[in-house]
C-alpha cells in the first residue's frame, strides 16, 4: 500500500556573514511501507531535487551522519520511520525537515560539524599502565561500555540549549564529549586526573540537567544520569567537599 506524503524542507545556503539563508520548499512523493524518513529524501532527490544536499552513510544508524531536524526533534533520518512521523504529524500538515540548528549551515541539510573534531583533540586519552594486557572487574568494564556505543551523531548537542541557544561552543564540551570524558574518568586502569578541566575548560557547571540530550540520543546511552552527573558529582567532591578537603590536608586522599 503506498500513499503520498508532503516533505517541507530547508533549503539554502549561508550568506556572506554566516548566517542561514534559504528557504523551506514543499516535495510531494509516493511513499512506500516500511520507508523511513532517509528514504523520502533520497526518492525527492531522485525524482524532484538531485541538488539537495544531505550527509549519509551506513543508513543503518551506525555512522552518525544524517541528523537533522524532523518536525522539530533532533533525529537521525535513517531511524526515523515514516509510520511514526505520520502520526505525530498533523492532518494535511507537511512533515517539516530541517538541517540541525546548533551548528553553521554548509548547504541544505548539511551542517559544518567540525567543532566536534576540534573539541575531540582536547580530550586528554587513557593513562594506564605500559603492559597491553589490561584486566579488571568485569562489572567496571560494563560501567563504561555503555559509552562506546555513541556513534557521534551530535543530535545531543544539538539539542543542549547551551550550545544551541547560547553557543558556549568555546566554554563548554558539550553532552557528547562528557560521555567521553566520562568513559576516560571511569576507567579502572587510568591515572589521569582530568577533574580540574571538567570543571573550567570544559565548563561542566553550564548544564542544568534538563535530560534534552539523553531523550535524542538514538544508541540509547543515558547522557545524564550515567555521564554527567557522575562527572558533576567528582567536580563537587574535588572542590566543594568540606569532608573531602580536610581529608586531602590530613593526606587521607
Amino acid at each position: 500500500m503506498t500513499e503520498d506524503v508532503t516533505f517541507k524542507i530547508f533549503r539554502g545556503e549561508p550568506d556572506e556573514d554566516g548566517d542561514k539563508c534559504g528557504e523551506m520548499v514543499n516535495y510531494t512523493v509516493e511513499m512506500d511501507e516500511g520507508m523511513v524518513v532517509l528514504d523520502v529524501i533520497h526518492r525527492i532527490q531522485a525524482e524532484h531535487a538531485p541538488d539537495l544536499s544531505c550527509r549519509w552513510n551506513c543508513k543503518a544508524g551506525k555512522c552518525g551522519s544524517c541528523s537533522a531536524e524532523v518536525n522539530g526533534k533532533s533525529r537521525l533520518m535513517c531511524m526515523t520511520r515514516m509510520e511514526d512521523v505520520m502520526e505525530e504529524t498533523p492532518d494535511g500538515e507537511p512533515v517539516l525537515v530541517k538541517p540541525m540548528q546548533a551548528f553553521p549551515l554548509v548547504k541544505d541539510l548539511v551542517t559544518d560539524n567540525s567543532w566536534a573534531y576540534e573539541m575531540n583533540k582536547k580530550m586528554v586519552p587513557i593513562n594506564g599502565p605500559e603492559k597491553l594486557d589490561w584486566e579488571f572487574n568485569q562489572n567496571e568494564a560494563n560501567r563504561i561500555q555503555e559509552f562506546r556505543g555513541c556513534v557521534e551523531c551530535m543530535l545531543c548537542v544539538n539539542s543542549c540549549h547551551v550550545l544551541r541557544e547560547h553557543q558556549k561552543f568555546d566554554e563548554f564540551a558539550g553532552p557528547r564529549f562528557f560521555v567521553r570524558l566520562a568513559g576516560l574518568e571511569m576507567h579502572p586502569l587510568d591515572t589521569e586526573n582530568r577533574i580540574p578541566e571538567i570543571k573550567e575548560d570544559f565548563g561542566i557547571g553550564y548544564c542544568n540537567i534538563t535530560r534534552c540530550c539523553t531523550d535524542v540520543c538514538p544508541a540509547g546511552i543515558n547522557i545524564t544520569d550515567n555521564a554527567i552527573i557522575p562527572l558533576k558529582e567528582r567536580v563537587v567532591t574535588e572542590y566543594y567537599d568540606p569532608i573531602a578537603m580536610i581529608g586531602r590536608k590530613l593526606g587521607l586522599r
